[in-house]
């Protein structure tokens, strides 16, 4: 099994790519390889998008590399291949993103990505650090993640799903921020899995043998 961890220039990969190694030789889930290549992404049996900054940025960059968003759409929405996008690479799931000027996101899980507007003006944006997960609804990448589970943030902007059925968790910053996404094949999470100690190192492991 090969899972491909997809680097348009958007961030340090290496704690990912360390995190999702790791997981993988422990529960013999195969290769994982950090690539930019869309044949690799053809390839994968499994495929991850992170993404650091903004999300036109983002976009913009992963629009860049000749081919590499239509591999992965190929793969996911026609292969139905298992995906997990990380923060931004979550938040591009979107159909709108609102950050800095509307850009289109990838329209697979309906909703917008807007600002963090805590109820409390005390508490600031971004919103920043460890965050008590609340579970909305299971998903076979949160078996053994319970609410009260702890996992490290950094944003400032969060999606808002059309479908609640698509939202499997979120967390409480003085109003709901949306933390886990998915549908069929799809899932993402709007914290870093690979900075979120044991919470993050159990979903990693439950992706990596997920069997949709």
């Amino acid at each position: 099994m090969l899972t491909v961890l997809v680097d348009y220039d958007s961030g340090n990969l290496h704690s990912a790519e360390k995190a999702f190694q790791r997981m993988a030789m422990e529960g013999n889930h195969g290769t994982v390889r950090v690539s930019s290549l869309p044949a690799d992404v053809r390839r994968a049996d499994r495929i991850v998008l992170p993404g650091d900054g903004a999300f036109p940025a983002c976009r913009a960059a992963l629009g860049a590399h000749g081919g590499l968003f239509e591999a992965i759409a190929e793969a996911v929405t026609v292969r139905a291949r298992p995906f997990l996008g990380i923060c931004v690479g979550m938040q591009m799931m979107a159909t709108w993103g609102r950050e800095y000027a509307d850009t289109r996101g990838f329209d697979w899980i309906g909703g917008e990505v807007a600002r963090i507007a805590p109820a409390d003006p005390a508490l600031k944006v971004p919103h920043m650090g460890w965050n008590d997960l609340v579970v909305d609804r299971a998903h076979p990448v949160l078996a053994g993640i319970a609410t009260g589970d702890h996992a490290y943030f950094v944003h400032s902007y969060q999606m808002r799903v059309a479908d609640p059925a698509h939202r499997l968790a979120h967390v409480d910053y003085a109003g709901d921020i949306t933390a886990i996404i998915g549908r069929d094949t799809m899932v993402g999470t709007q914290f870093h899995p690979e900075k979120s100690q044991a919470t993050g190192l159990r979903l990693i492991a439950n992706f990596l043998a997920w069997r949709p």
